[in-house]
Protein backbone atom coordinates (compact mmCIF):
# COMPACT_ATOMS: atom_id res chain seq x y z
CA UNK A 1 0.00 0.00 0.00
CA UNK A 2 1.53 3.33 -1.01
CA UNK A 3 1.30 6.47 1.07
CA UNK A 4 -1.32 8.10 -1.17
CA UNK A 5 -3.70 5.23 -0.37
CA UNK A 6 -3.10 5.77 3.36
CA UNK A 7 -3.83 9.48 2.88
CA UNK A 8 -7.00 8.70 0.95
CA UNK A 9 -8.21 6.31 3.67
CA UNK A 10 -7.49 8.95 6.33
CA UNK A 11 -9.25 11.64 4.29
CA UNK A 12 -12.32 9.42 3.84
CA UNK A 13 -12.45 8.64 7.57
CA UNK A 14 -12.20 12.35 8.43
CA UNK A 15 -14.91 13.34 5.94
CA UNK A 16 -17.19 10.59 7.28
CA UNK A 17 -16.43 11.86 10.79
CA UNK A 18 -17.30 15.41 9.78
CA UNK A 19 -20.55 14.24 8.16
CA UNK A 20 -21.47 11.90 11.03
CA UNK A 21 -24.35 13.28 13.12
CA UNK A 22 -23.49 14.92 16.42
CA UNK A 23 -24.76 12.86 19.33
CA UNK A 24 -24.56 13.47 23.05
CA UNK A 25 -22.24 11.12 24.92
CA UNK A 26 -21.01 10.85 28.49
CA UNK A 27 -17.31 11.10 27.56
CA UNK A 28 -15.44 11.98 24.32
CA UNK A 29 -13.92 8.47 24.16
CA UNK A 30 -17.43 7.03 23.74
CA UNK A 31 -18.18 9.15 20.66
CA UNK A 32 -18.17 7.43 17.25
CA UNK A 33 -17.55 10.82 15.63
CA UNK A 34 -14.43 11.35 17.76
CA UNK A 35 -13.12 7.87 16.91
CA UNK A 36 -13.58 8.54 13.20
CA UNK A 37 -11.57 11.75 13.72
CA UNK A 38 -8.91 9.88 15.71
CA UNK A 39 -8.44 7.10 13.14
CA UNK A 40 -8.53 9.57 10.25
CA UNK A 41 -5.97 11.82 11.96
CA UNK A 42 -3.67 8.85 12.61
CA UNK A 43 -3.84 7.88 8.92
CA UNK A 44 -3.20 11.45 7.82
CA UNK A 45 -0.21 11.63 10.16
CA UNK A 46 1.25 8.51 8.50
CA UNK A 47 0.52 10.00 5.06
CA UNK A 48 2.09 13.37 5.88
CA UNK A 49 5.19 11.73 7.37
CA UNK A 50 5.71 9.51 4.31
CA UNK A 51 4.94 12.43 1.98
CA UNK A 52 7.53 14.58 3.77
CA UNK A 53 10.14 11.81 3.55
CA UNK A 54 9.49 11.74 -0.21
CA UNK A 55 10.14 15.49 -0.52
CA UNK A 56 6.68 16.92 0.23
CA UNK A 57 6.07 20.05 2.33
CA UNK A 58 6.92 19.81 6.01
CA UNK A 59 3.90 21.94 6.89
CA UNK A 60 1.48 19.04 6.55
CA UNK A 61 3.59 17.07 9.02
CA UNK A 62 3.41 20.01 11.45
CA UNK A 63 -0.35 20.10 10.96
CA UNK A 64 -0.68 16.44 11.84
CA UNK A 65 1.59 16.76 14.89
CA UNK A 66 -0.59 19.56 16.28
CA UNK A 67 -3.76 17.69 15.32
CA UNK A 68 -2.42 14.57 17.09
CA UNK A 69 -1.91 16.64 20.23
CA UNK A 70 -5.40 18.10 19.97
CA UNK A 71 -6.87 14.63 19.39
CA UNK A 72 -5.27 13.35 22.59
CA UNK A 73 -6.58 16.40 24.44
CA UNK A 74 -10.04 15.73 22.99
CA UNK A 75 -10.07 12.06 24.02
CA UNK A 76 -8.89 12.90 27.56
CA UNK A 77 -11.56 15.63 27.80
CA UNK A 78 -9.08 18.39 28.65
CA UNK A 79 -11.00 21.59 29.54
CA UNK A 80 -11.55 23.98 26.61
CA UNK A 81 -9.65 26.75 28.37
CA UNK A 82 -6.49 24.61 28.48
CA UNK A 83 -7.06 23.48 24.85
CA UNK A 84 -7.16 27.10 23.74
CA UNK A 85 -3.92 27.97 25.54
CA UNK A 86 -1.95 24.93 24.29
CA UNK A 87 -3.17 25.16 20.68
CA UNK A 88 -2.68 28.93 20.52
CA UNK A 89 0.89 28.71 21.85
CA UNK A 90 1.67 25.85 19.45
CA UNK A 91 0.21 27.82 16.55
CA UNK A 92 2.09 30.96 17.51
CA UNK A 93 5.34 28.99 17.61
CA UNK A 94 4.63 27.58 14.12
CA UNK A 95 3.76 31.03 12.72
CA UNK A 96 6.96 32.52 14.08
CA UNK A 97 9.12 29.64 12.94
CA UNK A 98 7.59 29.41 9.45
CA UNK A 99 7.92 33.14 8.79
CA UNK A 100 11.48 33.18 10.08
CA UNK A 101 12.50 30.12 8.08
CA UNK A 102 10.51 30.51 4.86
CA UNK A 103 9.57 34.21 4.69
CA UNK A 104 6.54 33.25 2.60
CA UNK A 105 3.26 34.87 3.59
CA UNK A 106 1.19 32.09 2.00
CA UNK A 107 2.18 29.90 4.94
CA UNK A 108 0.13 32.22 7.14
CA UNK A 109 -3.02 30.63 5.63
CA UNK A 110 -1.70 27.25 6.59
CA UNK A 111 -0.65 28.13 10.14
CA UNK A 112 -3.87 29.99 10.95
CA UNK A 113 -5.79 27.04 9.55
CA UNK A 114 -3.65 24.71 11.62
CA UNK A 115 -4.42 26.56 14.82
CA UNK A 116 -8.14 26.79 14.06
CA UNK A 117 -8.42 23.14 13.04
CA UNK A 118 -6.49 21.96 16.08
CA UNK A 119 -8.67 24.04 18.37
CA UNK A 120 -11.73 22.59 16.70
CA UNK A 121 -10.64 19.03 17.36
CA UNK A 122 -9.83 19.81 20.98
CA UNK A 123 -12.99 21.79 21.84
CA UNK A 124 -16.07 20.19 23.37
CA UNK A 125 -18.10 18.05 20.96
CA UNK A 126 -21.56 19.21 19.97
CA UNK A 127 -20.84 22.94 20.04
CA UNK A 128 -21.18 25.49 17.30
CA UNK A 129 -17.80 26.92 18.35
CA UNK A 130 -16.08 23.57 17.67
CA UNK A 131 -17.61 23.16 14.21
CA UNK A 132 -16.94 26.78 13.28
CA UNK A 133 -13.25 26.37 14.21
CA UNK A 134 -13.08 23.12 12.19
CA UNK A 135 -14.71 24.77 9.16
CA UNK A 136 -12.51 27.88 9.24
CA UNK A 137 -9.33 25.84 9.71
CA UNK A 138 -10.27 23.51 6.87
CA UNK A 139 -10.96 26.40 4.50
CA UNK A 140 -7.56 27.95 5.19
CA UNK A 141 -5.71 24.63 4.88
CA UNK A 142 -7.59 23.84 1.64
CA UNK A 143 -6.40 27.18 0.26
CA UNK A 144 -2.80 26.43 1.21
CA UNK A 145 -3.14 22.87 -0.16
CA UNK A 146 -4.34 24.29 -3.45
CA UNK A 147 -1.23 26.49 -3.68
CA UNK A 148 0.97 23.51 -2.69
CA UNK A 149 -0.87 21.24 -5.19
CA UNK A 150 -1.49 18.55 -2.55
CA UNK A 151 -4.86 17.30 -3.76
CA UNK A 152 -5.51 14.82 -0.95
CA UNK A 153 -5.27 17.59 1.64
CA UNK A 154 -7.15 19.99 -0.66
CA UNK A 155 -10.19 17.75 -1.18
CA UNK A 156 -10.16 16.47 2.41
CA UNK A 157 -10.26 19.99 3.80
CA UNK A 158 -12.78 21.22 1.25
CA UNK A 159 -15.31 18.52 2.16
CA UNK A 160 -14.44 18.76 5.85
CA UNK A 161 -15.16 22.51 5.75
CA UNK A 162 -18.55 21.92 4.10
CA UNK A 163 -19.71 19.37 6.69
CA UNK A 164 -18.28 21.26 9.66
CA UNK A 165 -19.87 24.48 8.42
CA UNK A 166 -23.19 22.70 8.03
CA UNK A 167 -23.11 21.51 11.64
CA UNK A 168 -21.96 24.91 12.90
CA UNK A 169 -25.01 26.53 11.28
CA UNK A 170 -27.32 23.72 12.41
CA UNK A 171 -26.16 24.03 16.03
CA UNK A 172 -26.55 27.82 15.94
CA UNK A 173 -30.25 27.42 15.12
Amino acid sequence: MNFSTIGLIGAILLVIGAAYPIRECSHPVKSTKNWLFTLGNASMFAYSLMNYLEGGPIFFLFLQILVALSTVMMLFDVPDRMDMIVMSLGGLAFVSWSLWLFEDLSTIYFVLGLVSLSLGFALEIGTSRRNLALALGSILIALFSYFAADWIFFWLNSFFAIFSGYYAVKLRR
